[in-house]
């Protein structure tokens, strides 16, 4: 047997018979998921496992997940979506070819602290610390927008900046906006609301609307921002697929002195009548090169969410890929 293919074998110690049942799961069904996502097969007789994979690497990282596991037993109630995200937090590829260690981010809130989950997420958030301009592009579940708001909290709460902006296009997907009640700020809201919410998961709900009554924090529809210059601020624009190219030129030039801009969305949820281009596809074209400026690209294996989020995310991006003429020949191994 080559030096690929030998089995590695370890103990998780100290057994406890507790804190083992709780790092398999219900019929090793947390064993299977990890088999299943590393390419490995796991055997195990009590507390003594052996692995077997083609990739040494491969059941190398696995033994260390299996063991970082093992430490969160003790005091976790482990579940599928915990040991995904774990998964997710490690990553394989970066298990396997590891990359600039970017683990030590975090970011600082009033509730607590916030560490991005796997290496895209860090690479995402390490780049917003270090440009004015940022891209965050891919499909729902990745935590585009939400790091964003953490990392606009965390300057605020560090005096970096004097005020965030939180922006969105108010594009009607599907609904009309006129046969909304209220008046225009009512009828917006509900297109803000995942700003929203993570803002009120990082600073608690009254420090929130103290923060937008003293417009600290403003919330606004992208209409709003024509004409203005936007000094010392922490801007974030979402969902800016539904922008058109003049809406995102007019935004980007908005930007001034002591500002951090994070504009966020996904290429394939364009709701924009049909034959208008989107900004956000065009903007990639337009500035890819330009220095200063960073663009993070997320994939489907990025999504934090249930794991049957990044199963669909997948499914739709297959199906799409076909549509186009272009299957994704390692999607479909990976399938079959």
């Amino acid at each position: 047997m080559n030096a690929s293919t030998e089995p590695l074998r370890f103990l998780l110690e100290p057994f406890e018979s507790r804190r083992f049942a709780n790092l398999c799961g219900q019929f090793d069904e947390h064993l299977r998921l990890i088999e299943q996502r590393l390419g490995i097969e796991i055997r195990n007789r009590g507390n003594q496992f052996e692995l077997v994979g083609g990739d040494a690497k491969k059941t190398k990282a696995a033994a260390q997940l299996l063991k970082h596991l093992y430490r969160e037993a003790e005091a976790t109630e482990l579940s599928p979506d915990l040991v995904h995200l774990f998964l997710q937090e490690s990553g394989v590829e970066e298990l396997v070819n590891p990359s600039a260690d970017t683990s030590g981010i975090t970011l600082r809130t009033r509730k607590g602290v916030i560490r991005p989950r796997g290496a895209n997420q860090q690479r995402y958030v390490k780049a917003i610390l270090e440009h004015d301009i940022n891209f965050g592009i891919g499909p729902a579940g990745t935590g585009k927008t939400y790091l964003a708001v953490a990392c606009a909290v965390d300057a605020l709460e560090r005096e970096r900046v004097r005020r965030i902006l939180l922006v969105r296009p108010a594009v009607e997907a599907g609904e009309k906006l006129g046969f909304l009640p209220g008046d225009l700020t009512q009828k917006i809201d509900p297109y803000l609301r995942p700003l929203y919410d993570a803002l009120y998961e990082m600073l608690g709900f009254d420090q929130v609307a103290k923060l937008i009554e003293k417009q600290v924090i403003e919330v606004a529809p992208l209409a709003y921002m024509r004409g203005r210059t936007l000094n010392n601020c922490f801007i974030i624009l979402d969902e800016s697929q539904n922008t058109t190219m003049e809406q995102m030129k007019m935004f980007l030039t908005r930007i001034g002195f002591g500002s951090t801009a994070v504009i966020t969305g996904d290429i394939t949820q364009v709701d924009l009548p049909r034959g208008t281009r989107s900004g956000l596809t065009h903007v990639i074209d337009v500035l890819h090169k330009v220095p200063g400026i960073s663009f993070t690209h997320f994939k489907p294996k990025d999504v934090v969410r249930h794991p049957l989020v990044q199963r669909i995310v997948e499914a739709y991006e297959r199906h799409d890929n076909r549509q186009h003429g272009k299957v994704d020949d390692e999607a479909e191994r990976h399938d079959g």
